[in-house]
């Protein structure tokens, strides 16, 4: 029974690391036409369970993009000029594991960076009247991003349980998979209604591809006070939601100024 609490621990784990990508799975699936998108959001989630168990069984892959690719003091880079990170010959010891994290950060960034200029701008309304954007191209970013998120997901996994325990692994991540499944599609609806929410998801997208180029480059950035940060914001956003519902039926009832 030494099972059990590896289980559960596990599989809250991963459902809190997926609560990013369902999120960025949300947002992406939203250019889409209406029926295609509850479509889209399957396949993504889908494929991030496919990733993460192809990775998981190739764990000696995982494992080896940890090893060392190539140095960077061999290029010309010096210690002396690493100064955000109390040991610098580590980040001239570049992984495969680092480039995936750095350049799944900077994609993540753009990418949400673009989307709330498009918002601001006026942009995504011009969207939505054009042509909406083809499932290929919406799911091909959902793969990208899945790469970067399965990586880490799997990392984390291999550090809580014992190697021995593969299928309790498997067991954790379809679970957590099988929960985002169920809520994806309220995620989506709620995200839709509400631009403030969808603007606070992308800043927090954007947090999160900062905490990737940092931990690609070497820094390390507590995950733990992300995801506070995240829910404390998400709360105070939702008493917001509910103040602006009860400020408008107040509105409404009023009677009209006697003239």
């Amino acid at each position: 029974m030494d099972w059990i609490v590896p289980l559960v621990s596990l599989s809250a784990m991963e459902i809190v690391l997926g609560i990013d990508n369902v999120i960025f799975i949300a947002i992406l699936a939203s250019k889409l036409p209406t029926h295609q998108q509850a479509a889209a959001r399957r396949w993504g989630l889908g494929l991030a369970l496919a990733m993460r168990l192809l990775l998981l069984f190739g764990i000696r892959w995982v494992m080896g993009l940890q090893a060392t690719l190539f140095d960077l003091q061999s290029l010309g880079v010096r210690p002396e000029w690493i100064t955000w990170v109390d040991h610098p010959e580590q980040v001239l010891q570049v992984t495969g594991k680092d480039l995936v994290l750095l350049i799944g950060g900077l994609f993540l960034i753009a990418k949400s960076v673009n989307e709330i200029h498009a918002k601001l701008e006026g942009q995504e309304h011009d969207a939505a009247n054009a042509k909406p954007a083809s499932f290929s191209w919406v799911l091909t970013q959902i793969i990208l991003l899945d790469i970067i998120f399965s990586l880490d997901s799997v990392i984390t996994a291999v550090g809580m349980v014992k190697p021995d325990q593969l299928w309790v692994m498997i067991t954790a991540m379809v679970i957590a998979v099988g929960v985002m499944l169920i809520f994806a599609g309220p995620i989506s609806s709620f995200v839709h209604d509400h631009p403030t929410l969808k603007i606070l998801a992308l800043a927090f997208l954007i947090l999160i591809g900062v905490m990737l180029v940092m931990e690609g480059t070497g820094g390390h950035m507590n995950k733990g006070y992300i995801y506070f940060a995240m829910a404390f914001s998400l709360i105070i956003e939702i008493i917001n939601i509910r103040l602006r519902k009860t400020q408008a039926k107040v509105v409404l009832h009023e009677p009209p100024p006697v003239k």
